[in-house]
């Protein structure tokens, strides 16, 4: 079995696997008359395939326990996949860059620290949504349409905190 310790979440450590989407370390300009302040281009949205579309979806996902045993990763050759915690909810990400095979030494874990969302790049392995502490409510974008959009391989890894 593999074991991690989850790390913060960077955007330097998480560029192999996707986007961080954190409007902290954004660029913005105002819109809207100086009302509002745009966050612009967070995140690289893939729609690979033909026939793909965007689609935009709210999931509301129960905790997991500590330390999180994982026991299969999945991917979506076809299109990326964000998630935006919309009440300031943390949760653990459990990635592996994309590839037939998943490499043990390349599998990282991370821990966001609750205003962070996350974009999976195309054919990124990752772990399911994983909410820590309490029920949790995300957006998230992905890919619709036609094709095969999810593959799952198991897995062994035990992920903590410390």
């Amino acid at each position: 079995m593999l074991n991690l310790k989850a790390q913060p979440l960077t955007p330097e450590a998480f560029e192999p696997f996707g986007d961080v989407i954190d409007s902290r370390s954004a660029n913005s300009f105002p819109i809207n008359g100086g009302r509002t302040q745009r966050y612009h281009d967070l995140a690289s949205v893939e729609i690979l395939g033909d026939g793909g579309r965007p689609l935009i979806s709210i999931f509301v996902s129960q905790p997991v326990q500590v330390p999180l045993a994982v026991d299969c990763l999945e991917r979506h050759p076809l299109g990326s996949q964000a998630f935006i915690p919309l009440h300031g909810e943390q949760f653990l990400i459990v990635v592996a860059p994309p590839g037939d095979a998943i490499d043990p030494q390349s599998v990282r874990a991370f821990i966001t620290d609750g205003h962070q969302g996350i974009n999976y790049r195309a054919g990124t392995w990752h772990a399911v949504h994983s909410v820590l502490d309490h029920e949790g409510e995300f957006l998230v974008v992905d890919r619709g349409g036609p094709g095969h959009n999810c593959d799952e391989k198991p897995v062994e890894i035990l992920v903590n905190l410390e």
